[in-house]
């Protein structure tokens, strides 16, 4: 949920927005629905099955048609058109909305705004801004790098190593993107995107040492503000009593959001180096992205060999 305010605080520049009227409704009204509607039909008195709840975009058509009819239809017209759940009314092109339109704007408490955008560029950029706030979203305790242009999110419990493997590869010229907290949200591309807390934005914790800016250490080049999550590696204390798996037939996933991830543990103890074997898999992974899976044309040349190996020992047989 958004409201009005927050919407004007953050796209005012991008969407080109004046506000005009109904300036006491602007916290007060909240946008539930992420849809925007032209009232065309709705002014012209067919009002069913229209939502009170979605945002109203006044373009050319719909300002002339309120100036061909009188002030006492024009009046009556928007009377009914515009409930208390509206939540908002956009003017595009900067044409002056009629005085029946500012006054019920400020009688109802409903927020008008022009903006200098075309009418169907004002709904379309209305519409994205819309979709990426209502995008499912969560939090999730990780490091979050790019990696040879691979999102990799890195995850482990407390003092595993997260922050010093990706300390690591911003030292190889990698990119951070969030440290300790990664919102992660769905984009309506079927994909999650992961971005940092504006407080801890460029910041990395490294024990012993404190908070370091990375961007002022490392420069500009070595920071991003989001980026897609393709690749998801645990990093877990190495276990003697537990088997890892040291052929990698076997994919595993981690779903986030409803979404599948490809997912790899990696066991840390001294003298491994984290940082090259993170770099292999996210390497690994972009080669199986080509079709190229070298853990399978593995077991096929075992395969091929152990068969070769039967067959040698058939013929074997049948000369004895």
């Amino acid at each position: 949920m958004l409201t009005v305010h927050e919407l004007l605080l953050k796209y005012k520049e991008s969407l080109s927005l004046e506000l005009t009227a109904g300036s006491e409704g602007l916290k007060e009204k909240k946008i539930i629905v992420p849809e925007v509607e032209r009232p065309g039909l709705a002014l012209c008195g067919y009002l069913k099955h229209r939502s009170e709840r979605r945002i109203l975009v006044f373009g050319k058509i719909e300002i002339e048609y309120l100036k061909d009819i009188s002030p006492e239809e024009r009046k009556e017209r928007l009377a009914l058109l515009f409930g208390k759940k509206v939540p908002a009314i956009f003017v595009a092109r900067r044409y002056r909305p009629p005085k029946e339109l500012i006054e019920i704007c400020n009688d109802r408490r409903i927020p008008l705004f022009r903006s200098s955008l075309s009418t169907m560029n004002l709904i379309t950029r209305l519409t994205v801004i819309l979709v990426e706030e209502f995008a499912p979203t969560l939090s999730c305790h990780g490091t979050l790098v790019e990696v040879f242009g691979i999102g990799l999110l890195i995850q482990g419990n407390s003092s595993v190593g997260k922050s010093e493997a990706a300390l690591g590869l911003i030292e190889r010229g990698h990119r951070l993107i969030a440290d300790d907290v990664v919102l992660v949200s769905k984009k309506k591309g079927g994909y999650l995107e992961g971005t940092g807390p504006e407080l801890t934005r460029h910041l990395l914790e490294i024990r012993g040492i404190g908070i370091i800016n990375v961007a002022h250490l490392y420069g500009a080049v070595c920071i991003s503000e989001s980026k897609k999550i393709d690749l998801i590696v645990k990093l877990e204390q190495w276990d003697d009593t537990h088997f890892y798996d040291r052929i990698g037939l076997e994919e595993k996933f981690c779903e986030l959001l409803n979404i599948k991830v490809p997912f790899y543990i990696m066991p840390v103890k001294p003298g491994r180096d984290v940082v090259l074997l993170l770099e292999t898999i996210v390497l690994n992974h972009r080669l199986k992205e080509t079709g190229y899976n070298s853990a399978k044309e593995f077991n096929v040349r075992l395969l091929d060999t152990l068969a070769k190996k039967a067959c040698s020992k058939e013929t074997s047989l049948d000369i004895l």
